[in-house]
């Protein structure tokens, strides 16, 4: 593509990076065919190819054209970043980056007016902070007849018990764990399962009390900042427990970074991208990155030959959108659960969004409850008894649609281990 950006311009690097994504692309139109949201409203605006036009325009236009700004708003207000367009691309668009550039953009020209302001603020502050999510998840539990309905939907049926949870500083193998901030109150058997199995696997899961939240949340709403902020402590947090594993000095340290939900792994994998023009922390950021690792890689490395499992579920696997089309393993978590021994039933459309995107269900809920129900007749054509997932946001926002139960893979595969190897393995100990 044709662009016209000044020699002025391409002194600022989000111009030059805005530039080098536009000139990739071709305008074929491939996007399109697998982008949701064009299939439910039809608009070019609302593919990737017309949003790319749109910050096209944008970014090449005065700071004044304020008319410009606000219909690309609305537009990119609608993409779900789910990234389907970028895994169809014949081109290899980086759309995300350019997204990203966009929204930034149209924030520091025009910000949004101060109810919708403060409505993202609260949502920012209420999910990023693990303690003040249970807090507000309880008061939700409690009085929830008078949740509103599309927050009402997000609520848990009843509390999830998370059973023993091992500690496993005995093994040799050691590796961090992202606790998350809504997964621990939603579904806190998630990582509890997953330390579980590792366990058996001879693999030890620390968690580092000062990581927080990954930073996509507040990086997907108006505050990029905030976002690369949580990036550098969550860095500042795992950077101890690396750099034994980095530097091969005296004890061994964490070889790996454990994501288990696949839109915080995600994230964590663009540290080096989104920090890169940090000098403090590019090269940090950089093998944070290349640590970073989802379930289901870490798992399909080992031989899983001590996992004896007793299953009779049959299953649908959702694959979600962070884990199929930004980390690049669509098909690994159903290859690994076939080989485990489960029965995966047929998906149609399985590179469709489910219509959760982060915090997209919230702010779209119209849109993503059609994406929801699309999804949801999908994955039940098969007849399946669990629907299983790798991504919290995914699972909350299917299961509340409240048809066929959702749960994490590895919540499953824990289930399904033998009582005789439960009983000998799975430690004492409490969490």
């Amino acid at each position: 593509m044709q662009t016209h950006f000044t020699e002025r311009d391409l002194e600022q690097p989000h111009l030059r990076e805005a530039e080098r994504v536009l000139r990739t692309c071709v305008h074929c139109g491939f996007c399109n065919a697998t982008c949701p949201t064009y299939q439910l409203l039809g608009d070019e605006r609302d593919g990737p190819r017309g949003r790319i036009y749109l910050m096209k325009t944008l970014l090449e236009s005065r700071d004044d054209d304020n008319q410009a700004t606000e219909e690309t708003r609305l537009h990119l207000d609608r993409c779900l970043s789910c990234r389907n367009c970028e895994t169809t691309c014949p081109s290899g668009v980086e759309y995300h980056k350019l997204l990203d550039i966009g929204r930034a953009e149209i924030e520091r020209r025009v910000p949004r007016k101060a109810p919708e302001r403060a409505f993202r603020f609260a949502l920012r502050k209420a999910l990023v902070d693990p303690r003040r999510f249970k807090a507000l998840l309880k008061l939700g539990l409690t009085f929830r007849p008078l949740v509103p309905g599309p927050l009402k939907a997000k609520l848990p049926p009843e509390p999830v018990d998370a059973g023993v949870r091992p500690e496993g500083r005995d093994h040799e193998r050691q590796m961090l764990i992202l606790e998350g901030c809504v997964q621990p109150s939603l579904s806190p058997n998630t990582n509890a399962a997953t330390a579980r199995v590792l366990d058996r696997l001879g693999i030890g899961l620390t968690s580092a009390p000062e990581a927080g939240c990954c930073g996509a949340v507040d990086f997907h709403l108006d505050a990029q900042d905030a976002g690369r902020d949580r990036a550098r402590a969550n860095i500042d947090a795992w950077w101890p427990y690396l750099e034994k594993e980095l530097e091969k000095e005296g004890e061994a340290g964490c070889e790996a970074i454990v994501q288990t939900a696949s839109g915080c792994g995600a994230f964590v994998k663009e540290y080096g991208d989104i920090l890169a023009d940090d000098p403090a922390y590019a090269d940090k950021a950089a093998q944070v990155s290349a640590l970073a690792k989802d379930l289901v890689e870490v798992m399909e490395g080992e031989s899983l030959d001590g996992l004896a499992l007793e299953n009779g579920e049959r299953l649908a696997f959702h694959c979600p959108c962070t884990l199929q089309h930004a980390q690049r393993l669509g098909g690994h978590a159903e290859d690994l659960l076939k080989r485990l021994g489960f029965q995966l039933t047929p998906v149609r459309d399985a590179h469709l969004c489910c219509g959760s995107a982060g915090t997209y269900s919230i702010t779209q809920p119209a849109l993503a409850t059609q994406l929801r129900d699309n999804k949801l007749d999908a994955l039940e054509e098969g007849r399946p008894d669990v629907i299983a997932t790798a991504n919290i946001g995914c699972q909350s926002h299917l299961a509340g649609a409240d048809r066929t139960p959702v749960r994490h893979w590895i919540e499953l595969v824990d289930d399904a281990l033998t009582p005789a190897t439960s009983d000998e393995l799975r430690p004492t100990s409490s969490p």
